[in-house]
């Protein structure tokens, strides 16, 4: 059996490495030309990095990017407001959380695979069934014929509006900007995450190498393109900490990506005979619990034991029971954080920071630990 999954980002990629690891073979298509280094950052959380350790990925990607044990919610001055302490996870899981260069990542993944197994300048334009599989077309003329197919191919899936149309895109009505500079923290920073809340926007930035931070910045927004406008950041932020604005002055401009931030309404239904969903295809989330390529690391590694030990169907059936129910409620819980984060009230701001400071440390690791913990299969 050969497998093509569509999609070449870190889900399909790392799908790609398990199934060749269970024996299985692989053919993966992305629409991209070359693979690009984008200009941002992620971070592995500990739930991604049990996986890649099981991968044999653990090593390499510590030794390409900055441990995290960390992740704190300050005010704009960066007054820390809740802290989340990961050592109890690193140790009980015995790896720890990385923030590297996507891109860095992406060469990682690429570098475990088989030659030849990567094929770029394939963006998948049908999916077409027969009596024996589907035919796939592309957009430069080619025609494959596929027995089995994973989507991997993200929010704006092709694969998922050919095959499973009933579903909606959600705007959070938030802008994202994404950059990486070369700028260097004051040292207390340089094994955490901060994000600085402010009204209706905030900040993010961690190190993600020697010198290297990687920063995001969110803002709502009225539907006025003109807010979109890189060279207002710096305008939208001019009242938070130094180290903020020293992090976004430094940045090259035309380095910075611009994106709204949009999720998938949770759907119930993530295969169908052959065809099935990972990552972001099945349950696009907002950015704020850091948790999009962590959740579709998750998906490569239990959809790559269930095909393991069962026939395709019974497969993706499976995989579907497993992982349903958590990744739907990372996503519920991180559009959540995304409205609380964004309030505008003053008074709502208040309460808000003063519940983030009164939450017991205990009630934060509860929660960590869910998401954290892999499912037994």
């Amino acid at each position: 059996m050969v497998i093509d999954i569509i999609g070449a980002g870190i889900g399909g990629l790392t799908t790609a490495i398990a199934l060749e690891q269970k024996g299985i073979k692989t053919r993966v298509f992305e629409q991209a030309e070359q693979i690009k280094p984008v200009g941002a950052g992620i971070i592995l959380a500990n739930n991604a990095m049990q996986v890649y350790e099981k991968l044999g990925l653990r090593k390499v990607i510590e030794e390409n990017g900055n441990p995290i044990s960390s992740m704190n919610i300050t005010k704009p001055n960066l007054s820390p407001l809740s802290k989340i302490d990961l050592t109890y996870f690193e140790k009980k899981h015995n790896t720890k959380n990385i923030a590297i260069h996507r891109g860095t990542l992406q060469q990682i993944l690429l570098d475990k695979l088989k030659p030849n197994e990567t094929h770029l300048n394939h963006k998948l334009i049908s999916i077409v069934e027969n009596t024996n599989g589907y035919f796939l077309t592309f957009e430069n003329g080619k025609q494959i014929k596929s027995s089995t197919i994973l989507g991997a191919d993200g929010l704006n899936s092709i694969a998922r509006e050919k095959m499973f149309p009933n579903n909606s895109i959600r705007n959070a009505n938030q802008i994202c900007w994404r950059g990486i500079t070369a700028y260097k923290l004051p040292t207390k920073f340089k094994n955490e995450l901060n994000e600085a809340w402010g009204k209706s926007e905030r900040f993010g930035f961690v190190q993600i190498s020697q010198n290297k931070v990687y920063w995001y910045a969110l803002k709502s927004f009225k539907k006025n393109k003109e807010e979109f406008n890189i060279n207002k950041i710096e305008d939208y932020f001019s009242t938070y900490n130094t180290v903020i604005k020293g992090i976004i002055s430094s940045t090259e401009k035309e380095q910075i990506n611009t994106a709204e931030i949009s999720d998938l309404k949770p759907t119930s239904i993530w295969y169908k005979e052959n065809i099935c969903l990972i990552g972001d295809a099945a349950h696009a989330m907002t950015p704020n619990l850091g948790q999009g390529a962590c959740q579709a690391i998750e998906d490569a590694f239990v959809l790559s034991e269930c095909l393991g030990k069962y026939e395709t169907t019974r497969a993706f059936e499976e995989y579907q029971k497993l992982r349903l129910p958590k990744a739907h409620q990372v996503v519920k819980t991180s559009w959540l954080i995304g409205k609380i984060a964004h309030l505008k009230n003053p008074v709502l701001i208040g309460l808000r920071n003063q519940m983030l400071r009164l939450t017991p440390s205990s009630i934060n690791r509860k929660q960590n630990e869910q998401i954290f913990q892999l499912v037994e299969i």
